[in-house]
């Protein structure tokens, strides 16, 4: 499902039901997972197979899963992908890998949300973010923190899309 971007406060409109849901059944709060969302989707631009998390599909064999493009940033200058298009080294000492990976779909947003949370519950690297579960912020710093994303930036970068999520939330008094 590729999308032009959406406004926040159209995303927020779209999406914040299914976040809230998920966090009904989780605890993990609806801004978070909602944030986690627009940035990963860039505002709803792209979400192909209703995955709008970015999680990856470990096996690529049983019919869940989608061969997409990627970019990650890694230590190693030997990682290994279904299909790698370009290695550049940064001035940091890491790599900038332009890749393609098998990610999981989904058929609807609604399965795609519970299975993000389920997600954070079934690994183990993300005790600690289940802690802080219900302060978006700060679990933002842990699921970074365990390694969500390549991103170094990744924390900073959602806690500065859960303000225009809570902004978007309070004006749209959802």
């Amino acid at each position: 499902m590729n999308m032009a971007k959406m406004k926040p406060s159209e995303f927020v409109k779209a999406y914040y039901g299914y976040a809230k849901q998920t966090e009904e059944k989780t605890g993990i709060d609806a801004r978070f997972t909602l944030a986690q969302a627009a940035l990963e989707t860039g505002w709803g631009a792209s979400a192909p197979g209703n995955m709008f998390f970015g999680i990856k599909d470990t096996d690529g064999i049983n019919g869940n899963e989608q061969l997409l493009r990627t970019t990650e940033v890694l230590k190693n200058p030997n990682a290994m992908f279904p299909e790698i298009n370009l290695i550049t080294k940064r001035p940091d000492g890491k790599y900038t890998y332009k890749v393609k990976d098998w990610f999981r779909k989904y058929d609807t947003p609604e399965e795609c949300f519970t299975d993000h949370a389920c997600f954070f519950f079934t690994n183990n690297r993300y005790k600690k973010a289940l802690e802080v579960k219900h302060d978006p912020y700060l679990f933002a710093d842990e699921v970074a923190a365990a390694g969500y994303a390549t991103d170094p930036n990744y924390a900073a970068v959602l806690k500065s899309i859960i303000k225009t999520i809570e902004k978007n939330i309070e004006n749209e008094k959802l």
